[in-house]
């Protein structure tokens, strides 16, 4: 991985974009994207990138959800600690002690999730999860009246606080919010490798918005695009971890091609067209199958008569939490995979999926 990816790896990471305050990470999307595709937006505030290629259908739909999971501000106790409810899917029992950053109108104002030490804890206390309704945040502030000078207000965004960080391995990379920057990283580098050659069709590459609530952005910038095929870029769920199951996503092995999630079967011919080049160009995959969550193909796959699709992710550990740690291969990977599909994506091939 060049210097250059990643480096978009961490301004996408460190960026904060909890669901329904997306808005920084569409400004890198287009940033990184302008003068070569042509930038729209829907009304949900989902990003649309288009890179035309020698027609204009095929459309190609390469959709990333920009949003993290997070948390709002709902109200501010007398003494000044703050309550707030969760924008995503937490463990909640994990959050106590974790470090977090309120978005203000004033400013950024660092936090920290309270946590009860064990000292005063009863016996019976310590053996009982925490309740979500006993969760607060914690700013150093007196009083109400300080935490409301500081510039905190009920609706405004919290995101975890975690650093980008390179590990002693250099090939393992932990940072927050993978779940989705990196599908978004893979569209933007995927339009990257298509500038200046040739390829069959038109693709979009699409930020949504509001997924980790309810995949809402997909639903309408499905609409705006109206896609004929879609391969949804997302992180996949690595299992190489003591109790995991490792034969259904191991980091380092390549990206994870599904075959099942809560949202969406895929359309068989394109996930075995999916196989076949990967196959053809040794680009090594796992398969993927997921009992629970799903991803924007849930929205997109069923629109208008139906969308061929298929969600392909990098590994990934740990999702869901403060800190989760991807491989750099697989995100390469990854990226050659969805290139290598673009190039192939005429209008005879895309017939074939809905046949």
């Amino acid at each position: 991985m060049n210097q250059t990816r990643l480096k978009l790896l961490e301004k996408l990471s460190l960026a904060s974009g909890v669901a329904g305050f997306e808005s920084e990470i569409a400004e890198i999307i287009e940033s990184e994207l302008k003068g070569f595709t042509k930038i729209s937006y829907d009304k949900m505030g989902s990003i649309v990138c288009a890179k035309r290629g020698t027609s204009d259908t095929p459309k190609v739909m390469l959709p990333g959800h920009m949003d993290e999971i997070g948390f709002m501000t709902t109200l501010i106790t007398e003494d000044g600690f703050i309550k707030f409810v969760m924008l995503g899917g937490w463990n909640h029992t994990q959050l106590p002690s974790q470090r977090v950053m309120i978005k203000t109108s004033k400013g950024n104002v660092p936090g920290v999730i309270g946590s009860k030490p064990p000292h005063l804890m009863a016996e019976e206390e310590r053996n009982k999860p925490i309740e979500k309704k006993a969760l607060f945040i914690d700013i150093g502030a007196k009083d109400k009246k300080e935490t409301t000078k500081l510039g905190v207000r009920p609706g405004d965004p919290i995101v975890p606080d975690a650093p980008f960080t390179v590990m002693a391995n250099p090939d393992y990379i932990m940072a927050k919010a993978w779940d989705d920057r990196i599908g978004c990283a893979l569209f933007i580098e995927v339009l990257k490798e298509l500038k200046g050659k040739r390829h069959p069709n038109t693709v979009y590459g699409v930020g949504t918005v509001q997924e980790e609530v309810g995949l809402r952005g997909a639903r309408t910038a499905a609409n705006k695009v109206n896609p004929d095929v879609a391969l949804v870029c997302d992180v996949g769920l690595a299992q190489d971890i003591p109790g995991g199951e490792k034969s259904m996503g191991t980091l380092g092995k390549g990206p994870q091609i599904n075959l099942y999630d809560r949202g969406m079967i895929p359309n068989l011919r394109l996930r075995d067209f999916v196989i076949a080049t990967a196959e053809k160009k040794k680009i090594p995959y796992q398969l993927e199958a997921l009992e629970g969550g799903s991803t924007d193909g849930a929205m997109i796959h069923i629109h208008a008569e139906g969308v061929p699709s298929i969600y392909i992710g990098v590994p990934t550990r740990y999702i869901h939490s403060h800190a989760g740690i991807i491989h750099r291969a697989d995100y390469e990977n990854t990226i050659r995979l969805i290139t290598e599909l673009v190039f192939r994506f005429d209008a005879k091939t895309v017939r074939k999926f809905s046949k």
